[in-house]
């Protein structure tokens, strides 16, 4: 039954936190064709723990292979174990809310590619985001720090700032003395360097994002410059092939900086919290949002944006967003990874911390497709949330309303200075 509160809610523009969208020209010349699509974004995981094989899972994503239903045979039983957790409900919801069919099954497959076809054309990316998944805009992630300007949607299709290699402590001289025009020898000049490409690239930034969670710790440690000095210098001398010690040392001092940066100009600093994308490499004493409490309360001018509802670990970052003034909670990926728990997780939330400080939606995708259907299922599920907090009685429906108009619009236009950025790059591109 349609009610206000899912009509609103289908409705509102979703504005979208975080993805990893390949850009147009990619979308059009080298994008995926029908397999790839539906099994190009985080289903494989659950497919390898179902039993799916390499092999199968390699030809499937084969495009040279023109045998459809023979490529999805191989993973057939897999998937039928996988369709219904999070990953594949986002597969189902791409083959019913943008395929257009009932179910997967391997009669829909040739249609399917048609219809692909047809979305593979020049403007189908940005129609497809913005009309038929409303979403207001798009922030990526494409691990670099350039944020150049999209003409494909200069307005709509927004860039982060990676930060993530120097947090792990990674110092590419070469790419640096290329961007910046400074070669790193010491401490000081790698902060000018720092502070170069802040210069160069955040007035086009939406945020800085560093998703270095996967390859170390999020305890953060204050260090001494000394020790700093020491490891800066071992890395540029043996290509960052140093200890672990080292490695952290230097990334803690790294991110430091960034933080800084970030708050003189002006943009939240989004750190990947939580679960791992893959299989069998999760050491889930790295993961814990609360591993960032030191940094957190240095930093309380900066804007943490602390992404994947830090899953499995959510209360504790419930508690974070109650407790510090400067962390927000980001349900991007998360619906996907857990949908049932994404849904608890919010109405904790609610009745735990100030509703101002969720996002509610990202993908965490590279292709449009897999994204629009990511926006369909938060729909989905936050509708099903919020109808439970209103027929349980702790919600009216105009609370359960305006909550929606918070998580998936309202709150992100306070953290993110959109205007701004938006301001800047069409400065840029000379308009």
């Amino acid at each position: 039954m349609t009610t206000n509160l899912s009509e609103h809610i289908k409705q509102t523009a979703l504005c979208d936190t975080h993805e990893h969208l390949r850009r147009e020209p990619d979308w059009l010349d080298d994008g995926p064709d029908v397999l790839q699509d539906l099994f190009g974004n985080y289903v494989p995981a659950d497919l390898i723990t179902a039993g799916a094989s390499q092999e199968a899972l390699r030809r499937l994503t084969d495009a040279s292979d023109p045998d459809l239903a023979g490529r999805f045979e191989g993973v057939r039983a897999a998937w039928e174990a996988t369709q219904y957790t999070g990953y594949g409900e986002a597969v189902r919801r791409i083959v019913t809310d943008v395929y257009g069919f009932d179910e997967l099954t391997p009669d829909v497959l040739a249609p399917a590619q048609e219809k692909l076809t047809e979305l593979r054309t020049p403007g189908g990316r940005y129609n497809l985001l913005r009309e038929v998944a409303n979403l207001d805009h798009i922030q990526t992630d494409d691990s670099s720090w350039p944020c150049a300007p999209d003409e494909s949607g200069p307005d709509f299709f927004l860039y982060d700032l990676s930060w993530a290699g120097f947090c792990s402590g990674q110092i590419d001289q070469e790419a640096i003395a290329q961007d910046t025009g400074i070669t790193v020898v010491d401490l000081d000049s790698l902060q000018k360097a720092m502070e170069a490409i802040f210069e160069k690239h955040a007035p086009c930034a939406i945020a800085v994002k560093a998703q270095h969670a996967y390859n170390r710790t999020l305890n953060w440690q204050a260090r001494a410059r000394g020790d700093v000095e020491r490891a800066l210098y071992a890395t540029l001398s043996s290509n960052n092939n140093v200890s672990e010690a080292m490695r952290l040392c230097l990334g803690d001092w790294c991110w430091a900086r960034g933080v800084e940066l970030t708050i003189e100009h002006n943009l939240p600093f989004k750190i990947h919290t939580g679960y791992y994308a893959g299989n069998n490499r999760m050491p889930v004493d790295r993961i814990k949002s609360g591993n960032l409490c030191a940094l957190l309360a240095k930093y309380l001018d900066a804007r943490f944006v602390l992404m994947h509802i830090a899953y499995p670990y959510s209360d504790e970052l419930i508690a974070l967003t109650k407790h510090y003034k400067n962390v927000w909670a980001d349900l991007c990926w998360a619906w996907s990874i857990n949908p049932y728990a994404s849904g608890d997780f919010v109405r904790r939330f609610i009745h735990g911390a100030p509703i101002n400080k969720l996002f509610v939606f990202g993908g965490d995708t590279r292709w449009p497709t897999s994204a629009a259907a990511y926006a369909f299922q938060t729909r989905f599920w936050l509708d099903k949330t919020l109808e439970a907090e209103v027929e349980e009685g702790y919600l009216t429906e105009s609370q359960a309303m305006h909550i929606a108009s918070r998580v998936m619009y309202d709150n992100q236009y306070e953290c993110f200075d959109l205007e701004g950025t938006r301001d800047a790059i069409y400065r840029a591109m000379g308009e």
